[in-house]
């Protein structure tokens, strides 16, 4: 099959919705679409990452939990980690941390009336072989393209603060 040469110009963004970068700001599909490849790849990564430091079957909201409850060193409540990541479900995670509690990787405490959770040892060397393997295959292979740090950064600070605008957007769609 042959395909007609077109000019750049003319193919247009890349995105997962034609319809939806019709509209006003065409840029935001194709964040919207980068975003979703990016958060796909990243949940595939980090689980495998996990399974390389010796902990296969946890899925990517189990790893995120684990990393967070060992951040700091300082017990989480269940509310901390839901607010943390922005996730309105409970369930989602306090089935991670039963799934990492049956592992040995935390353990559950109380701070007042409020049950906490902490990492335990073996929890803490889970998320530092993770951070090895991480190191070698990730940190690395992203150093290799020479991208700037401060760079990284900035993409970051935008994306937090478009987390908001959606945020707000979910709460108007909501009401109507």
């Amino acid at each position: 099959m042959h395909l007609p040469k077109k000019s750049d110009a003319s193919i247009g963004p890349v995105v997962s919705a034609a319809h939806l970068a019709e509209g006003a700001m065409p840029a935001l599909s194709e964040l919207e679409f980068a975003l979703t490849v990016l958060g796909n790849a990243f949940q595939r990564w980090i689980v495998r990452c996990m399974a390389s430091a010796g902990y296969p079957g946890l899925g990517h909201v189990d790893v995120l939990v684990l990393h967070a409850v060992n951040h700091r060193g300082r017990d989480k409540t269940l509310s901390d980690l839901c607010m943390m990541f922005n996730i309105e479900d409970t369930h989602v995670v306090a089935y991670a941390l039963k799934k990492l509690e049956g592992l040995g990787l935390v353990e559950t405490g109380r701070r007042g009336k409020e049950k906490t959770v902490r990492v335990t040892a073996i929890g803490a060397d889970a998320c530092e072989r993770y951070r090895e393997v991480r190191e070698a295959l990730l940190v690395s292979s992203v150093g290799a393209l020479h991208i700037d740090a401060e760079a990284v950064s900035r993409v970051a600070s935008t994306m937090h603060a478009l987390s908001g605008q959606y945020d707000q957007a979910a709460r108007a769609a909501a009401s109507l």
